[in-house]
């Protein structure tokens, strides 16, 4: 191939508000407004079709960024997605930051689930004002031992083995032994 990517330039999002999306991006995770621009044709689509786009610093040159369309049918979900699934991870340095952020959220109305221990990393999980579900998360000190014991063999047939069965292969399983311990010991094998 000719060419690599650099970096994710930015991630975009539909919102409801953007004002709105705006102000609760800087209120409860400290993302500065860097940039916003609208216009009323789609530069891509030549469509006529009212927009604000409007930017957020999501640290070390990382953007995050919305869309607000109100010509648009109201946003929705994919009703067949558990809205576990698709979500935005944004990394923070350490458990104090992330227990910090969580008591943040929680004092402000915000329903936070977890500390979730990954084995590699450890996270928390809440829902933006649009329904985007967001997770906040710091590497646990084992990280890179835990990850190295991945090796590309193991990542390939874990890939292939899913692909045949579509069940989970065992070979990762170590990592969330821990958070999984006692769900694991009501279900019986298969379930």
């Amino acid at each position: 191939m000719s060419f690599t990517i650099e970096k994710i330039h930015h991630v975009a999002y539909r919102c409801k508000d953007a004002k709105e999306t705006v102000e609760w991006y800087k209120k409860h995770l400290n993302m500065d407004f860097i940039l916003a621009f609208a216009e009323d044709h789609v530069p891509s689509t030549k469509a006529f079709d009212p927009y604000m786009h409007v930017f957020l610093d999501a640290g070390h040159g990382n953007v995050l960024a919305f869309f607000e369309v109100p010509n648009q049918p109201e946003m929705g979900f994919d009703p067949n997605t558990p809205s576990w699934v698709q979500h935005l991870a944004l990394k923070v340095k350490d458990r104090d930051a992330l227990m910090l952020a969580k008591t943040h959220l929680e004092d402000n109305g915000i329903e936070v689930v977890g500390v979730t221990n990954h084995g590699i990393f450890h996270s928390i999980y809440f829902f933006d004002p649009n329904g985007h579900r967001l997770e906040l998360t710091y590497d646990d000190v084992t990280s890179e031992e835990k990850v190295s014991m991945i090796t590309e063999a193991m990542k390939q047939e874990m890939l292939d083995e899913w692909s045949r069965t579509k069940r989970a292969p065992v070979h990762t399983q170590f990592l969330h032994n821990e958070e999984l311990e006692e769900v694991k010991q009501q279900l019986p094998m298969g379930e």
